[in-house]
């Protein structure tokens, strides 16, 4: 079972404010390009797709490869701009063993409740060789992601989250050696404005899991810096490559 139950409610809210923006897109490619090495005909895994953004974005990428994407919650897939989608979850894939090229998980990592099984589950359905690619905010690793300047409650929230040592024990477990560690660039708004105009406490996991006082707390912080401070916010999180 992931963090938060994502109903019909959380899962509009993440798909209209957890875009990434095109320039941050373009980040994220040339990442995820240098890891791949794009082959014709692979075929690429897109586990816990969310609104499908970023299988979306991979038909783009790689336009000669399959991208499967599988995603636990109903609600999520009923509002996918990718189809179709199959249901399934990090213990369960769908799909049969040694099909796959490559995995993609984009802030995924902390809704999986048993990190052995998943990696183990990973094992099974990937050729020999191919690669895990994790997008995630890490356990310890706040420093870089704006939103705990100004919910720093928060941070309390991330450090429940498996840390980069926690996957790379867990998946070591499965066979899978950590290859690298990155931490990419986003702009998140142009302003704070917009992100004031655009935060909607269901698309975030981390504000879902603080009370309402920090909410609130945080909500006032946010709106006093924004009044203040009228540069790009830009933000980075972590990619893993497990092979």
């Amino acid at each position: 079972m992931a963090r938060i139950a994502y109903n019909a409610a959380d899962a509009a809210a993440f798909k209209a404010t957890r875009h990434v923006t095109e320039d941050s897109l373009a980040a994220w490619q040339a990442a995820v390009i240098r890891h791949l090495d794009p082959q014709p005909g692979m075929r690429v895994l897109d586990l816990g797709s969310g609104t499908g953004s970023w299988a979306r974005a991979f038909t783009t990428w790689l336009p000669d490869a399959e991208v499967v994407a599988v995603e636990p919650s109903a609600a999520m897939r009923e509002q996918s701009v990718f189809a179709p989608v199959l249901a399934g979850d990090a213990a369960h894939i769908p799909l049969p063993d040694g099909s796959v090229d490559a995995v993609w998980l984009s802030t995924v990592i902390h809704h999986v409740p048993d990190l052995p099984a998943a990696a183990h589950e990973l094992r099974r359905v990937l050729r020999p060789g191919a690669p895990v690619l994790i997008r995630s905010g890490f356990a310890g690793r706040p420093e870089r992601i704006s939103l705990f300047r100004y919910f720093p409650e928060a941070i309390a929230v991330l450090d429940t989250f498996p840390s980069i040592a926690d996957v790379e024990a867990a998946f070591g477990a499965a066979g899978f050696a950590l290859v690298a560690v990155e931490q990419i660039p986003e702009l998140t708004a142009t302003s704070l404005g917009e992100v004031v105009a655009s935060l909607r406490r269901e698309a975030h996991t981390l504000l879902q899991l603080i009370d309402d006082d920090a909410y609130a707390a945080g909500l006032r912080r946010l709106h006093q810096a924004a009044q203040v401070d009228s540069g790009p916010v830009i933000d980075a999180l972590d990619l893993l490559v497990l092979r």
